[in-house]
């Protein structure tokens, strides 16, 4: 075949192309001008659901009963109700049950969360057991509150307006306290639950200082006489606690780690240890040698074989009564000095047990994470 004519079958072909492209491209920019390419759309089958939602009035009305003595009752019941509806989801869509859980406790609110339910439901209506659950919600929340209900705190103790200027004053010396529990590898609100009954006890021991001093400055009591202190430590005690710090032969020592945490810097080490007891300014001491006391208590009974860490009303009950009367045993018993409260007795390990677990200042104190288990 001649070049020539080869030539020009190419050209041709090229502008056949050409063509073609053009011929698309035409045509579609008139599809698109004349709307020929628009999707006409459609009235969703669940329109008339979205508008009843639209219009619904999400504020737990039920909730509100006239008979509630407080706030804080209308606050739980709305949460109890979110987070049974979740449980009551989880059986059937945890991944979702998951998404709720987690977007209730970033926005704390209750009525978001009953619209992300809402939209859900739209998906799973024919789940008649969920339905069932979640209408037996309603039925509860829908329960008038019981005659007894009181407007008190349940441990009756922390009714009285000591607990009240305690509360108060301990969050001031909160720096303090976390920075003892940091270098000893501490549990923050243990070393508070052993102040709550030694501050407790002082306060209603001495009544006229309480009321013309500590009251009024909601301030901590700080002992200097046959205790030192706002946690109320003997000197003995303080001098057994530097000497165990040291021995390595005690049952108490801590380890090298911990050898030269309370090294005195002068002489007079009588002197320096009242004067870092009895320090109204800074309580970081008392917290220290507390801290210390419950940390070396802690370690003779894991020695022993036996670990009380998660036992605060065990470990302030030996803080209490002193190293002499800490005997590692299977079954350690709770107790203590006697704390009188307004006519009430309790004894010393007690009190930190419920104040500990209470829930009272635990955003100022919270409770420690737990160790991952491997």
């Amino acid at each position: 075949m001649p070049a020539n004519r080869k030539f020009r079958y190419f050209i041709l072909g090229a502008i056949a192309v050409f063509a073609t492209i053009g011929f698309v491209l035409t045509g579609a920019f008139l599809a698109v001008k004349l709307h020929l390419t628009n999707d006409p759309g459609a009235v969703d089958y669940n329109d008339r659901i979205f508008q009843e939602l639209a219009n619904k009035k999400y504020k737990q009305d039920s909730l509100r009963l006239k008979n509630a003595t407080d706030s804080a009752y209308v606050t739980t019941r709305e949460k109890a109700y979110i987070y049974y509806k979740i449980m009551a989801l989880n059986e059937y869509y945890p991944l979702n049950a998951s998404l709720l859980l987690n977007a209730f406790e970033k926005t704390k609110d209750p009525e978001r969360v009953e619209q992300m339910f809402d939209a859900l439901m739209l998906r799973i209506d024919t789940l008649e057991g969920l339905k069932k659950k979640f209408q037996f919600a309603v039925k509860i929340l829908e329960r008038q509150p019981p005659k007894e209900q009181v407007n008190r705190n349940a441990f009756e103790w922390m009714n009285f307006e000591e607990w009240d200027v305690f509360k108060e004053a301990v969050v001031k010396d909160k720096q303090q306290i976390d920075s003892a529990a940091q270098v000893l590898g501490l549990d923050s609100r243990l070393i508070v639950s052993v102040l709550v009954g030694e501050q407790i006890r002082l306060f209603t021991s001495i009544r006229e200082t309480y009321k013309n001093v500590i009251a009024p400055l909601k301030i901590l009591s700080v002992e200097n006489k046959f205790s030192y202190g706002v946690t109320g430590v003997k000197q003995e005690t303080a001098m057994k606690v530097e000497d165990n710090l040291k021995n390595k032969n005690s049952e108490f020592y801590l380890g090298e780690e911990f050898v030269h945490l309370l090294d005195f810097q002068t002489g007079d080490r009588e002197g320096e240890r009242f004067n870092r007891l009895v320090n109204y300014r800074n309580h970081y001491y008392s917290y220290l040698y507390a801290g210390i006391i419950l940390k070396q208590h802690i370690a003779q009974w894991q020695k022993a074989g036996h670990d009380i860490s998660d036992r605060p009303e065990i470990i302030a009950t030996l803080f209490n009564l002193g190293f002499h009367a800490s005997k590692p045993k299977p079954n350690p018993s709770v107790g203590g000095a006697n704390i009188n409260v307004n006519g009430v007795v309790y004894t010393f390990g007690a009190l930190a047990y419920e104040f500990y677990y209470s829930g009272e200042l635990i955003e100022a104190f919270p409770f420690p994470e737990k160790k991952k288990t491997k």
